[in-house]
């Protein structure tokens, strides 16, 4: 099953396409896709409409599993990444890709089996379950990774 793995943001969308085959997980591939600040929302709403469209026509996703907003510290940030994941959620309705959804604490619970984990456990936890010392630069990208590996084991 290929599992397409998001962290909505305005700013950046961290994306990956992880490999599940039951036991075990592989990466196949992993980005981001990044909007400039001070370009009018709609047009990069638009960015991340058309870059997503393509990611999935692209890797065609068996399933997608999407990071859920719950509570947010910064009220000027929420609503556009509130926007960004509303936009990501239409491309995968539009493609008929189930869509699966995880809050950060979830995450966190299921690859370290503490769910106020901090960036740097996940990323261990991330790095063992890929088998794998390299990861992206970005945390975005990351938490990509972290929210298609808690889709696979979750969904077992």
């Amino acid at each position: 099953m290929k599992i397409l793995g998001i962290d909505p943001g305005m700013a950046i969308v961290g994306y990956s396409l992880v490999e599940f085959d039951g036991e075990k997980c592989m990466l196949l591939t992993s980005g981001s896709v990044q909007t400039q600040k001070g370009v009018r929302e709609s047009a990069r709403l638009l960015e991340i409409y058309n870059d997503m469209t393509t990611i999935i026509e692209k890797y065609t996703p068996d399933v997608a599993a999407i990071e859920k907003l719950f509570f947010f510290r910064n009220r000027t940030t929420v609503m556009p990444v509130a926007h960004a994941r509303g936009v990501i959620l239409t491309v995968l309705e539009a493609h008929n890709i189930p869509i699966y959804e995880y809050t950060p604490m979830e995450v966190k619970q299921v690859l370290t089996g503490y769910g106020r984990a901090d960036k740097k456990e996940v990323e261990h936890m991330v790095k063992l379950s890929l088998n794998t010392d390299k990861l992206p630069k970005l945390d975005d990208t990351i938490d990509s990774i972290a929210i298609a590996i808690c889709h696979s084991r979750s969904f077992k």
